[in-house]
């Protein structure tokens, strides 16, 4: 599907009392944030003396083996999953994997978000005579505060003093053979919180994982904080000011509905999408149609708000995404219909509401909207639970380049014609952000307005800030 893509998630935990297999956690609990990042995942463990790992290629459930388990020897672990644009093949690829191991392996990084400049790491690195040249923003931090434990620091003292250097958004968990560090960045754009089992500190970007691995949601690590957990205990650390700017779209796409951000339900805030769609854009139907999966509470609630029936007539492949075996030209011009059936049945000859969560390339839209008609439909009016999406992402999400956002390029109305529907709406930027129960100056919505919270530097002229705006 043409959807945009978080590009990772993170897991850690330290168990004081010994008592609990924290690999074994830590690779459900990674299973658990399968849909921050798809393509490579690893985990690292300390038994107090020295550090163990395990990474590769794939699906969680692909790249571990009960033998790798057994090897993964400890009472410290964090763990990552990766998505990435490379396509440099299986060893290109394996190099980012993460988490990133220092050559002394004495100790690893994990992270998630995105820093859209890193010159001021460069010039710190290279003026240390640390080559940069290949690396990525991630492996650039994990050498930053390894110059400063190479000097003698502690890692909480470290990871103090190359703060500074991470301009960008950033949630990272960063572990010796005996301490694991949690800090986040001070606009707190991706989610990171805090639970327990028993005496054992977990953390994870998003609380879903929690109940898989039946941890107690405690709290959320708070932007520009720093959390440190040894043998002796946890403490905290505001290593800057907070100036809360969370990425909404967590709340419109990549965060799963289980889990809680802010203090919000994100199956509610959704839900609550919907209503502000039906308040703003009441439609007469015979029926409203989520597009699976992350559209079905908004679909849910605006049937709710407005009594037109609610019909799961898409239905979407569940394992459409185990394979890696590529389409050929003829699979590859049936498009969407590798992921989604329409009931005919159920559509043919009715007046149908489709509700997705976005629109990136339309081109997605255009294919479901065609497969609905197809199927029957006599009118196929679009709705969209989140404004166009009109800039690219600097943050930790794959966006297109800017061109390729049909948002960015067309009206509403042009919008609509392309795809074919017989009526298209949007969520306004107000209603998104009503439904999130948040104060906007608390929010990012910079996929929408172009107002990025972080500085941009050398990257800001990658931006129109002057595209279509209705």
């Amino acid at each position: 599907m043409a959807k945009l893509k978080e590009k990772c998630g993170i897991f850690g935990i330290f168990d004081p009392t010994g008592d609990l297999d924290v690999a074994r956690i830590s690779f459900y609990g990674l299973f658990a944030l399968q849909h921050r990042g798809q393509e490579g995942s690893g985990i690292c463990t300390s038994d107090g003396k020295k550090l163990f790992w395990h990474k590769g290629i794939g699906l969680v459930s692909q790249i571990y083996k009960e033998e790798d388990m057994e090897k993964l020897k400890g009472t410290i672990a964090i763990g990552h999953n990766r998505y990435s644009t490379s396509r440099a093949g299986n060893d290109g690829l394996l190099k980012h994997v993460q988490p990133f191991i220092s050559d002394d392996e004495t100790f690893a990084l994990a992270h998630n978000g995105n820093l859209p400049s890193v010159t001021a790491l460069k010039n710190f690195l290279e003026d240390k005579g640390i080559e940069t040249e290949t690396h990525n923003d991630s492996k650039l931090m994990h050498l930053a505060i390894g110059y400063y434990l190479d000097q003698g620091d502690t890692l909480p003292q470290a990871v103090e003093k190359a703060y500074p250097l991470f301009t960008g958004a950033f949630s990272l968990l960063i572990m010796t053979k005996d301490t694991i560090v949690a800090v986040r960045d001070q606009y707190g754009m991706r989610p990171f919180s805090i639970g327990k089992i028993k005496d054992a500190y977990v953390f994870a970007s998003e609380t879903c994982s929690f109940e898989t691995v039946g941890a107690d949601f405690h709290w959320e690590v708070g932007p520009g904080q720093m959390i440190v957990v040894t043998k002796d205990g946890i403490d905290s650390k505001q290593l800057v000011p907070a100036t809360p700017k969370f990425d909404i779209f967590e709340f419109v796409y990549f965060a799963r509905p289980d889990s809680t951000i802010l203090g919000q339900s994100v199956y509610q805030v959704r839900w609550d999408f919907g209503r502000q769609l039906a308040k703003e854009f009441p439609i007469d139907a015979d029926m409203v149609i989520p597009v699976p999966e992350t559209a079905i509470p908004s679909a849910i609630g605006y049937a709710k708000y407005t009594g037109v029936p609610l019909e799961m007539a898409l239905i979407k492949n569940r394992y459409i995404n185990r394979t890696f075996i590529e389409p050929d030209q003829h699979t590859r011009e049936q498009g969407v219909r590798l992921k989604l059936t329409a009931l005919r049945e159920i559509v043919r000859g009715k007046k149908v509401i489709l509700i997705d969560d976005s629109i990136v390339r339309g081109t997605t839209s255009k294919q479901i909207i065609k497969m609905v008609f197809d199927a029957g439909a006599t009118e196929v009016h679009f709705l969209s639970s989140s404004p166009p999406v009109r800039f690219p992402d600097f943050y930790g999400i794959d966006t297109p380049k800017q061109k390729d956002l049909i948002g960015s390029q067309k009206s509403v109305k042009d919008i609509e014609k392309q795809l074919g529907a017989t009526s298209l709406n949007f969520l306004s930027v107000d209603g998104l952000v009503a439904a999130t129960k948040i104060s906007r100056d608390c929010l990012s919505l910079a996929a929408f307005t172009g107002e990025y919270p972080i500085d941009l530097k050398e990257r800001r002229s990658e931006v129109d800030f002057d595209v279509f705006h209705d």
